[in-house]
C-alpha cells in the first residue's frame, strides 16, 4: 500500500519532468518564464503576462500560417509584406474609397488570398523555388502598399480598431484572435484532408504524387490560407495601432519563420503542429519583453534572443535524436540508457537557463537604487542624431540621480507599442517617447495616460493622446530655411533634386513640407526629383548615383537629414561642394565636419543632445508633480563653413 502511494505520488512529478523532457520548446519556455521572473519583480504580473500574449499574438498569426507552408517542405518570406497590403486595403478601401467596413475587411482577406494564390502558382506552375517565389512577393506586396498609401499611413476604421482593444477592460481582443487562429491551426493539421496533405507532401512529395494526391492544387491552397492567416494578422497589427502603416511588419516573416521552428517544425517538410508555434511565438515575446524589463541594451537584445533560440532549437533536436536511438524504449536497458539523454537534455536546459540568466545579469544596466525610474522609447538607434539624444538623455539621467532605461523601436511602430506597454506594466513614474509614427503611437500613450504615467514627447508629437509637454525642434521651420540657404547659394534658379526620409514619418514629412514652402518664393528653382532614401546613408548613396544618370545637370540637392546628403554627397564625388551645393538636415559630428571639408554646403542643425537632456529634466520634473509647459522648442540653425566653428 505504501509502496502504491508512493509510486501514485511520483506519478504526477514523472510525468511533468517526461513532459518537459520531450517538449524542448515548452522547456525552453518554462526555463525562460523562471528565469525572468527570478530576475525582474515586474515580470510575473498579470497585467504584464497579458502584454506578453498581446506581443506574441500578431508573430503567432503569422507563424500558423507559415506552419502550414513549413511542414509542406516549403517557405514564406511575404508574410510580413502581404499583412501590411492586406491592412493597407482595409483602409484605403474603408476610408478613402467610402466602401462598407464589412466589405473593406472582405477585400482585405482576399487580397491576402490573391497573394497567397499567386505564391502557390509561382511555385507549383511556374517550377519557382518558394524561396524565390516567395521573395518577389515579399517586394511586390511592399511596393504596392507604399503606392495605394503614398507612402503615408492611413487611419483605420473605428469598428476594425476595436480588435486592438480589451474586452472587460482587462482581456485582450489580439489574444483571444490568436487562440481562435491557433484552435483553427490545430483542427486544420489533425482533422482535415488538406492538413494531412500538408504532412504527406512535406514528408515524400513524389510518393504523395504517386498515391494519388493532387499535389499542385493542394499547393495552391497551401499558400492561400498563409496569405489568409497574414491578412488577419496585418488587420491585428494595424488595430493595434490604429492606422495602416505600409512599413508594418518589416522582418516579421523571420520572425514567424523562427516561431514554428523552435516549436519544433523541420524546414525539411513533415513535421510541425500548432502548439508548438504557439510556444515559439511566446518564447520570442518573454525574450523581448523580460529584457525591455530588465533594461537590456537593444543592441545585446539581438544576440541574447538568437542565441537563445539556437540552444531551444538544439534542445528540441537532441530530444529527437535521443528518441530515435534503438533500444531506448526496451525494457530495463532501456531505463538505463534513457538517463544519458535525458542527462544531456537536463544540461542542455541548464545551460540555458544560465546562458539568459548570465547575460541578462550582466549586460543588465541594473537599478540605481532611486524612487524615480524612467523610461525611454526611441524611434532608431541606428541613426547619429539619436544616438546624440540618448547620449544628453543618460548624461542629465546620471546627473539628476535616476534610473533611465532606453529602448530602440528600430523605425518598428508596432515593436514601439510593446516597449511603452512594458513601460506603463512595469510602473515608470514618466515615460518619454520618440514616435516612430505620431498615430500609431497613440494606443500606447493612451495606455500611460490611464495609469497616471506622464509622457514626454521628444522630437515628435503624439497624436489622440495627452501627453505632458512635447520637447522638439520645429521641423516646418528647419525645411524653411533649407529652402532658402539653397536657392540663395544657387542664386534663386537651378535644378534640384530631394532625397525624402523614411516614408510616412512626421519627420519627413514635416521637413518636406518646410522645403517644398520656403521653394515658393523662389519660382526660379525646379525640382527636377524627388525620391525616398530612408534616412540611410548607403541608400541615400544608391539613390543619387541613380538619379545623377537622369539628371546630369543638377545644380543642388536637398536631403531630410546629414546622413543621405553624405551618401548624396559621395555619389556626386568632385561636384559635392563645387557645381552641385548639397544640404543636409540634424547637424550630426559628421554632417559638421563635411560642411567644415566644404563636400556639404550647409546643415540645418539640430541640438539632439540638448533635445535629449529637456527631455529627461521635464520628465523628472513631471514624475515628481511638478508643472511643465506643454511645449519647448529647441531652436533650429543653418550651419556653414562660415560658423561651423562654433557647434563643432
Amino acid at each position: 500500500m505504501a509502496t502504491e502511494t508512493l509510486k501514485g505520488n511520483t506519478g504526477g512529478a514523472t510525468g511533468i519532468r517526461r513532459l518537459l523532457l520531450d517538449n524542448g520548446a515548452l522547456s525552453a519556455l518554462v526555463v525562460l518564464v523562471v528565469a525572468m521572473s527570478l530576475l525582474s519583480g515586474d515580470f510575473l504580473t498579470t497585467q504584464n503576462l497579458l502584454n506578453v500574449g498581446v506581443q506574441a499574438a500578431v508573430t503567432a498569426i503569422l507563424a500558423f500560417g507559415v506552419t502550414f507552408v513549413i511542414v509542406s517542405a516549403g517557405i514564406d518570406l511575404s508574410v510580413g509584406s502581404v499583412a501590411a497590403l492586406s491592412a493597407t486595403v482595409l483602409a484605403w478601401t474603408a476610408t478613402s474609397q467610402g466602401l462598407p467596413v464589412w466589405l473593406a475587411v472582405v477585400f482585405a482577406v482576399g487580397t491576402g488570398i490573391a497573394c497567397g494564390f499567386v505564391n502557390g502558382l509561382l511555385v507549383s506552375y511556374g517550377k519557382l523555388p518558394p524561396f524565390i517565389a516567395t521573395l518577389a512577393m515579399l517586394s511586390v506586396a511592399r511596393g504596392l502598399s507604399l503606392v495605394i498609401s503614398q507612402g503615408s499611413p492611413i487611419p483605420f476604421p473605428d469598428s476594425v480598431s476595436k480588435l486592438g482593444d480589451t474586452i472587460g477592460g482587462w482581456l485582450p481582443v489580439p489574444v483571444i484572435v490568436m487562440i481562435a487562429m491557433g484552435l483553427v491551426t490545430a483542427v486544420i493539421l489533425a482533422r482535415t484532408y488538406i492538413g494531412r496533405s500538408m504532412y504527406a507532401i512535406g514528408g515524400n512529395e513524389e510518393a504523395a504524387r504517386l498515391s494519388g494526391l493532387r499535389v499542385k492544387r493542394q499547393k495552391l491552397v497551401i499558400y492561400g490560407l498563409s496569405g489568409l492567416f497574414a491578412a488577419v494578422a496585418g488587420i491585428v497589427l494595424a488595430s493595434r495601432l490604429v492606422s495602416a502603416q505600409p512599413q508594418a511588419a518589416q522582418g516579421y516573416e523571420l520572425d514567424a519563420i523562427a516561431a514554428v521552428v523552435i516549436g519544433g517544425a523541420s524546414l525539411a517538410g513533415g513535421v510541425g503542429k500548432a502548439s508548438g508555434t504557439l510556444i515559439g511565438a511566446l518564447i520570442l515575446a518573454v525574450l523581448r519583453n523580460g529584457l525591455n524589463l530588465l533594461s537590456v541594451s537593444a543592441f545585446w537584445q539581438q544576440v541574447v534572443i538568437g542565441v537563445v533560440i539556437a540552444l531551444a532549437v538544439l534542445l528540441d533536436t537532441l530530444r529527437r535524436k535521443a528518441g530515435a536511438t534503438p533500444g531506448a524504449s526496451s525494457g530495463a536497458s532501456g531505463g538505463v540508457g534513457r538517463k544519458g539523454p535525458q542527462a544531456l537534455k537536463l544540461g542542455i536546459a541548464a545551460a540555458l537557463v544560465a546562458a539568459v540568466v548570465g547575460a541578462v545579469s550582466f549586460f543588465n544596466n541594473g537599478s540605481s537604487g532611486t524612487t524615480t525610474k524612467i523610461g525611454m522609447s526611441l524611434s532608431t538607434l541606428n541613426n547619429p542624431f539619436f544616438v546624440q539624444m540618448k547620449e544628453g538623455a543618460q548624461a542629465e539621467a546620471e546627473k539628476a540621480g535616476i534610473d533611465l532605461t532606453v529602448t530602440d523601436a528600430q523605425n518598428d511602430a508596432s515593436q514601439q507599442t510593446n516597449q511603452l506597454q512594458n513601460f506603463t506594466g512595469e510602473g515608470m513614474k514618466s515615460i518619454i517617447v520618440n514616435p516612430v509614427d505620431s498615430d500609431a503611437v497613440g494606443p500606447a500613450v493612451r495606455g500611460a495616460n490611464k495609469s497616471d504615467i506622464p509622457v514626454i514627447a521628444a522630437d515628435r508629437g503624439v497624436n489622440k493622446a495627452e501627453t505632458a509637454t512635447l520637447v522638439a525642434s520645429d521641423n516646418v521651420a528647419g525645411g524653411k530655411l533649407a529652402a532658402k540657404t539653397l536657392a540663395e547659394k544657387l542664386g534663386g534658379k537651378g535644378e534640384i533634386v530631394t532625397l525624402q526620409g523614411v516614408a510616412g514619418t512626421s519627420a519627413s514629412r514635416e521637413r518636406g513640407k518646410g522645403f517644398a514652402d520656403g521653394l515658393k518664393e523662389y519660382p526660379g528653382i525646379e525640382v527636377v526629383a524627388s525620391q525616398p532614401a530612408d534616412f540611410d546613408r548607403t541608400k541615400g548613396l544608391d539613390v543619387m548615383t541613380n538619379l545623377i544618370q537622369s539628371n546630369p545637370g543638377i545644380d543642388g540637392v536637398f536631403a531630410e537629414n546629414d546622413e543621405m546628403a553624405l551618401g548624396a554627397a559621395k555619389a556626386l564625388g568632385d561636384k559635392a561642394g563645387k557645381s552641385v551645393a548639397v544640404v543636409g538636415f540634424d547637424g550630426t559630428p559628421d554632417g559638421l565636419k563635411a560642411v567644415e571639408a566644404g563636400t556639404l554646403y550647409a546643415s540645418v542643425a539640430q541640438q539632439p543632445k540638448e533635445l535629449g537632456r529637456i527631455a529627461v529634466r521635464n520628465a523628472v520634473n513631471a514624475a515628481r508633480g511638478k508643472d511643465v509647459d506643454s511645449m519647448v522648442k529647441v531652436p533650429v540653425k543653418v550651419v556653414t563653413e562660415k560658423n561651423v566653428a562654433d557647434f563643432s
